[in-house]
């Protein structure tokens, strides 16, 4: 307390300083001069803009750390401060941007006096501020509604979770706007390409401010803290999501990021053969197993592409609808499901949602690494493609090491196994030899 308090009594002498500067500026202005006093007696100090020439301003840090609200109160300044700018907020989908940036207990209408909003429009996704600044928002899955719109600053929520580097692409095209542009990035850590191409540049154009989960400890819950640390603290998950530390590749991984990116695509071509693939969790507590859904499919080129990941913790009902969702969606040929756990059970579920439709069931006789060694072969063979980023399927891959205890059964890469083994030959089982 002693430190907030010391902390307001600078701002105060900085408004007294300044008090006749201030008799002088717009009432936009003097807005923003105060809603930035405020900010500056609470926030840390690694929470306020950096100064300096930076291109990119890339706010790595841990779960709760205040990484949204230190976006926010960037835009919310720049935007009063400077009239008439336009200014973009790209979130991994369009209801991030809405219900985290915007209307979230962090977001932007938060950091900004409700005096200064003049409208926002929640269904187009516009922000209209009485001195004409605008914000508009954007979903990184829809990289191509950044072709066209301009902008003086750039606001990236939570990159590392983007699923297409198509989006983080095109809004530099259209950062045009005003002698100095800028990109304001608040992501926790995931070691993608364009994370990891960010880093390197750091000495360049990009500032880089790190936090962990710990640093706002003030502000978060101690019974919350505790139990997070407990359970995650000193793991791999938890060197990522607490403590922000981009991590590598685990040492003996049956993937690797390079791997993967260099097979990454974001088109296909005409497809062969189409099926979905389910490991099923037969319960969905707090402590279940993820149910892997993946839709593979095999093009008219000869090689195998992986479409897309929509697994998840689900009841059986659950996983049954979007398993069905997926196989109608992708127009599949078929869905395949490992029925070690499940038995009959798993095609009846299936069949009460959709009773035509073609299932196969698959009984795993092997190990996991076993099954999985000849699908990591045909990637080193450069026969499989990911169809854009399918980054917690892709974390997985890179954790699985044979014969290494994992915290988690790797169930998105099971179901990855199942659909390109059905795709593929190695399915068709081994020759035999029969002695005469």
């Amino acid at each position: 307390m002693k430190r907030k308090n010391g902390k307001l009594k600078n701002v105060r002498q900085l408004l007294l300083r300044r008090a006749d500067c201030l008799r002088n500026l717009p009432l936009s202005n003097l807005q923003a001069f105060v809603s930035r006093a405020n900010w500056i007696a609470c926030a840390r100090p690694e929470q306020l803009t950096p100064p300096g020439t930076w291109r990119v301003w890339l706010v790595m840090a841990g779960r709760g750390w205040g990484k949204t609200r230190t976006g926010a109160e960037d835009i919310a300044h720049y935007v009063q401060w400077n009239a008439g700018v336009r200014v973009g907020v790209i979130a991994p989908t369009y209801a991030d941007a809405r219900d985290t940036c915007v209307e979230g207990e962090s977001g932007l209408l938060r950091a900004l006096p409700r005096s200064a909003v003049a409208k926002w429009n929640r269904s187009m996704g516009e922000l209209v501020l009485r001195n004409g600044s605008r914000i508009k928002l954007f979903s990184a899955d829809r990289p191509e509604r950044l072709r066209g719109p301009q902008h003086h600053r750039v606001w990236c929520d939570e990159l590392g979770a983007w699923e297409k580097r198509d989006a983080f692409d095109q809004l530099w095209f259209g950062l045009r706007l005003g002698p100095d542009p800028r990109v304001v990035i608040t992501t926790t850590p995931r070691n993608t390409g364009m994370l990891r191409d960010l880093f390197k540049r750091q000495n360049d154009d990009v500032q880089l401010t790190r936090g962990r989960t710990l640093d706002n400890a003030d502000n978060l819950s101690p019974h919350v803290l505790d139990q997070l640390m407990e359970r995650y603290g000193g793991t791999r998950l938890g060197r990522q999501e607490l403590d922000a530390e981009l991590l590598d590749d685990t040492e003996g991984a049956l993937w690797t990021r390079d791997m993967i990116e260099a097979v990454r695509v974001h088109h296909v071509p005409a497809l062969r053969r189409v099926v979905v693939a389910i490991d099923p969790a037969m319960t969905a507590n707090e402590s279940s197993d993820e149910t892997g859904l993946v839709a593979a499919a095999r093009g008219e080129d000869g090689l195998f592409y992986v479409l897309t990941d929509w697994s998840g913790r689900y009841a059986p009902d659950g996983w049954a609808e979007r398993a069905i969702r997926l196989y109608q969606d992708m127009r599949a040929q078929m869905i395949v499901a490992e029925v070690n756990a499940g038995g009959d059970l798993v095609e009846r579920i299936l069949r009460q949602k959709a009773p035509h439709v073609l299932f196969k069931p698959v009984h795993a006789l092997r190990s996991k690494a076993d099954r999985a060694l000849p699908v990591a072969a045909l990637y080193e063979q450069n026969r499989v493609r990911h169809v854009g980023a399918l980054p917690l399927l892709e974390d997985q891959m890179c954790r699985f090491t044979p014969g290494a205890p994992m915290d988690k059964s790797p169930d998105r890469v099971d179901a990855l196994v199942w659909a390109l083994t059905e795709l593929s030959d190695i399915g068709r089982g081994e020759p035999k030899i029969r002695f005469l």
